[in-house]
């Protein structure tokens, strides 16, 4: 029985085959490219509509600002636009603040989604 004890212990373990040294560069490629598709590739899809967005907003629009004000553009520069907020009221914001372009009589979303 002690011979027995003596041969188990001295068995070598299953030999498990060798990890490629490809192995991690492979799998460091693969968690990549998912993080491309599913983070990396649709934020530049969004960046890229809200630029065309921006360059499309013309007088009379009727925009959303980050800050929640809805009016109407009234003039529009290089880098800004003057937008009328109430009667005899204007306001000047850079472009970037525009959130939204809306539709006559359209709902904004943001307000949308709280009913």
């Amino acid at each position: 029985m002690i011979n027995e004890m003596i041969v188990v212990a001295n068995a070598s373990p299953a030999s498990s085959p060798e990890a490629s040294p490809f192995q991690f560069p492979i799998m460091m490629l693969i968690l990549f490219a998912i993080m491309y598709f599913l983070m990396i590739r649709p934020q530049k899809r969004r960046e890229k509509e809200r630029k065309e967005m921006l360059e499309n907003v013309k007088s009379g629009s009727r925009v959303l600002l980050t800050s929640g004000l809805i009016g109407q553009v009234t003039n529009v520069k290089e880098n800004t636009v003057v937008i009328r907020i109430a009667e005899n009221t204007k306001v000047e914001a850079v472009r970037a603040a525009i959130s939204q372009i809306l539709e006559k009589d359209e709902i904004p979303t943001e307000l949308d989604a709280a009913r």
